[in-house]
């Protein structure tokens, strides 16, 4: 680099005319009937061990490759990275990425209490708000304010789900789907059993029966 880009370009350009010129003889001697030196001759390497690499059949030398303009002829593109299967995709996803274990680490949950605490005091700063503008009006309050936190037996029986005590102090659990009676469900296991037993014996009179329209046929 110490000689200049222009006189490097010189350089490289000379190198390059004695190339074109060699191969001339080289295609001459051919014709001639002489060997073939542009199969069979060396190949040009450079300081790396590498093939030199050329362009239309120029060729860039030592320093020449490093000059502006140069250097990206040589330098090759990234391959793009292999895109994932679906299946390859989908390995990767577990109860987390649905939001299942949010609140295992327990920051979640901290805060939105926190958040529940702050709407609830705005909820009830505005209520008291409007009910005092309610009374500057002079309108009458009503005898019972409706309780918003206050929970209807209907409402709690629909919810389901929750744990209730029983008479005996057990928790009781509702469920979300209808659940069989003990009556109910030996009725089931009675009609199975007897399906079952028709089967196996219808199966048998049959078999018996093909047994001795084989047996008047001679078969």
């Amino acid at each position: 680099a110490g000689l200049g880009e222009f006189r490097i370009r010189d350089l490289n350009d000379e190198i390059n005319k004695l190339l074109r010129e060699k191969g001339h003889w080289e295609f001459r001697i051919k014709e001639l009937g002489g060997p073939d030196y542009a199969r069979i001759g060396p190949k040009m390497l450079d300081h790396e061990g590498k093939e030199v690499p050329g362009n239309r059949g120029y060729k860039y030398f030592g320093a020449a490759k490093d000059l502006p303009g140069v250097r990206e002829l040589f330098e090759k593109e990234p391959l793009p990275p292999p895109r994932k299967t679906r299946a390859e995709l989908m390995k990767a996803i577990d109860a987390e990425y649905y939001g299942y274990r949010d609140e295992d680490d327990g920051i979640l949950e901290p805060l939105e209490q926190e958040h529940e605490k702050k709407v609830i005091a705005e909820a009830v700063e505005k209520w008291k708000m409007e009910r005092e503008a309610r009374l500057a009006r002079g309108e009458e309050e009503e005898e019972e304010e409706e309780n918003i936190y206050a929970v209807n037996d209907d409402e709690s029986d629909q919810e389901g789900g929750k744990d209730r005590e029983g008479e005996e102090g057990q928790p009781k659990f509702i469920a979300h789907v209808p659940v069989p009676s003990q009556q109910e469900i030996e009725e089931a296991l009675v009609r199975r059993k007897k399906m079952e037993l028709l089967q196996k014996y219808a199966s048998e009179t049959l078999m018996a029966q093909s047994e001795e329209a084989k047996t008047l046929l001679g078969l």
